[in-house]
């Protein structure tokens, strides 16, 4: 007997259920916690910027005259990706003869499962060898002849890298095909392929920036000031009519953060997802002219996420900053801006 009375069964059974309830209890703030972290994972910042007034000489980062273009936009219109052995895990089936479209689309119909939005992405591919044709990859068409086909699936993304069980379900299904078609199969190994993967989603992680220029006003500017402000400077209100855009070539490069169309404005946030956007397009330098642009006219200043004032030392800082990542992006076979990096950091 115990001294609070209990058998040494009861004891034990007691200790036992209490060391349960902290295991349950550690578990689901161990859940708790990674689903924060998911939530959070595409949000990521440059620098911490350090405080005082900003004293930019004239003609520092002075926008592009007649650079902005109104975009056009397409009903339906979706980016058209091809496979890319940098991301993509490529398995290749070559024929002994040329295969009809129609025979390799009605044998891949049953793949339908793997495009639910939790997948990765995968693609398939074929090389034409009709008369007159290119002899060309492209997308498969029913009525044309292939001599080889393509089968591939994304490494990684903002999800993360592939898991073995999703790889070792694709790369069963092409051996699979391979069998049915009666073609020969050249396909990578699995470790291989997982490796690849964790590197480019650890690369990923380095470079998946999100830079954030603020622009606190002295006082609130009401939104009818604001909208004809930001479309005097070539921004365009996004479809949600909470947000604008500022677009290059057709294409946004820095968007504003969400706003409320029925309350006036005390700041507004430019945000610049860095890996979408090529070097090029000097976004950076762009979105920092827009802001300063913004604050002259509607009476504020740019300030850090703490609102403390930014610097020029900072802007310096991060301009550093931004080739190193824009460097080991090129580095590492994605670079800002690119087809590859669209599908990385989606």
């Amino acid at each position: 007997m115990t001294a609070l009375g209990l058998s040494d069964l009861q004891f034990a059974l007691a200790v036992i259920g209490l060391l349960i309830l902290i295991l349950v209890a550690i578990l689901n703030v161990k859940y708790a916690r990674a689903l924060r972290k998911a939530k959070a994972s595409v949000e990521y910042y440059a620098t911490e910027r350090s405080a005082r007034e900003p004293t930019f000489k004239a003609g520092f980062a002075d926008p592009i005259p007649g650079e902005q273009i109104e975009p056009v936009f397409k009903q339906g219109a979706l980016p058209v990706f091809t496979i890319d052995p940098r991301i993509d895990c490529v398995i290749t089936l070559r024929f002994s003869q040329s295969i009809i479209g129609s025979e390799i689309l009605k044998e891949i119909h049953s793949w339908e499962d793997l495009s639910a939005p939790s997948s990765a992405r995968w693609m398939c591919e074929g090389f034409n060898v009709d008369h007159g044709s290119s002899e060309a990859w492209g997308l498969l068409m029913p009525d044309s002849s292939y001599s080889e086909l393509q089968l591939a699936i994304q490494l990684a993304s903002r999800r993360g890298p592939i898991g073995v069980l999703e790889l070792s379900d694709f790369c069963s299904r092409a051996q699979a095909l391979a069998l049915t078609l009666g073609s020969q199969i050249d396909m990578p190994s699995v470790t291989t392929m997982l490796d690849k993967a964790k590197d480019l989603d650890f690369m990923a992680a380095e470079s998946d920036i999100q830079l954030s220029i603020n622009v606190l006003f002295d006082e609130a500017y009401s939104w009818n000031s604001l909208d004809s402000l930001m479309r005097q400077r070539g921004f365009i209100l996004s479809r949600s009519g909470r947000t604008y855009e500022y677009f290059s070539n057709r294409a946004p490069i820095f968007s504003s953060n969400d706003l409320n169309p029925g309350k006036p404005v005390q700041q507004l946030t430019l945000l610049l997802e860095l890996p979408l956007v090529s070097f090029e397009e000097k976004a950076f330098e762009r979105m920092l002219a827009e802001g300063l642009e913004i604050a002259q006219v509607a009476q504020g200043r740019l300030v850090d996420d703490n609102g403390i004032n930014l610097s020029e030392i900072s802007i310096q800082s991060i301009r550093k900053h931004l080739d190193g990542l824009y460097e080991n992006l090129e580095r590492n076979g994605v670079p800002a801006g690119s087809s590859a990096a669209s599908r990385l950091f989606s």
